[in-house]
């Protein structure tokens, strides 16, 4: 768990549109070790899949651009690297599952073209063993009868067995890290559950690092080793699952966790933040989150919070945190 996998560095990832430079990530440094699972938490459109795709370089040109950090994997700088360098590192180094299978697979090829594409582009086998890695990818992503499903196509599997399908692609070159990006969110309980015991085991199988995206606490306590609560494009706090879980230090942090319902209590209303998240066009002054916090002083609408230390694991930045 000593081994840093990747090293981000105040990342800073603009979208620059006819009304302005819009700071989708701004500022946002974290690291992952190998093995572990780093959790990257918060509501929709704080910032959390652009992060993602700003490690993997696949930002929508012109508009997408990376201007300011570094992207450290095992020692090499991504930003760096040439574009012809940065496709030969994604599928071998690093992966990404995407959120919705049915819009990640091509319904005109087969489970088995799909897979091996990635196989045949990063790894010198001959062709005779193509195969044989294609079905090894199958069945450590635990999906039965692997032989029978090279030759299907997505629309004859089912939901989970196509979000399968999907990390079978990006583990088939065994990563050194995994992105995914609300992978469970179309998926039901039971399956959900499942999917999660997978990663898991694959991660005990592999050691591969995960960086996994959720806006659902829930998950986050059944799968991530540390977690970064994501806030307009910036993390307001960083810190093992477990500390977060038993004394998050950060407003927003507890009203996320609160927002969960919980079985053993019978409450009338659901807990929830009131307001919504602010334009990335138009910041508040001062914290981002004190619009909507409960607890706001006079120096959050005026000066944005420093990034305070508690321990060597757990950092917040909150101006009522000394």
């Amino acid at each position: 768990m000593s081994n840093i996998v990747l090293q981000v560095e105040d990342l800073h990832t603009s979208f620059f549109t006819r009304a302005g430079e819009v700071k989708a990530v701004d500022g946002v440094s974290f690291f992952v070790r190998e093995g572990e699972t780093f959790g990257i938490v918060g509501e929709s459109g704080c910032g959390k899949s652009v992060t993602g795709l700003s490690i993997l370089r696949l930002l929508p040109e012109p508009s997408g651009q990376v201007t300011k950090g570094k992207i450290i994997l095992e020692g090499k700088n991504l930003l760096e690297l040439s574009k012809k360098t940065m496709r030969a590192y994604r599928g071998k180094m690093i992966s990404m599952i995407l959120q919705d299978p049915m819009t990640s697979l091509n319904p005109v090829y087969t489970i088995g073209d799909q897979i091996s594409e990635s196989v045949r582009l990063h790894q010198d086998l001959p062709e005779n063993m193509v195969e044989g890695e294609v079905i090894s990818a199958l069945r450590l992503l635990r999906i039965p009868d692997p032989e029978v499903r090279t030759r299907e196509y997505p629309f004859q599997l089912s939901g989970g067995m196509r979000q399968r399908v999907v990390g079978a692609i990006a583990m088939s070159c065994r990563p050194r890290l995994l992105i995914a990006d609300e992978p469970t969110t179309a998926l039901d309980a039971t399956i959900q559950a499942q999917y999660l015991a997978l990663f898991e085991d694959i991660q005990v199988k592999t050691n591969v690092a995960i960086i996994f995206i959720t806006h659902d606490f829930g998950v986050i306590s059944r799968i991530c080793d540390r977690v970064g609560v994501m806030y307009a494009g910036k993390i307001l706090e960083t810190a093992p699952t477990r500390d977060i879980f038993k004394a998050p230090k950060h407003p927003y942090t507890a009203a996320l966790i609160s927002s969960v319902p919980q079985l053993d209590k019978k409450d009338e209303k659901l807990f929830s933040i009131e307001g919504q998240p602010p334009s990335l066009l138009h910041l508040p002054p001062g914290c981002r989150f004190q619009p909507r916090c409960t607890v706001a002083m006079d120096i959050c609408k005026e000066q944005e919070p420093p990034e305070v230390k508690l321990d060597e694991n757990h950092s917040v930045s909150c101006w009522r945190v000394k």
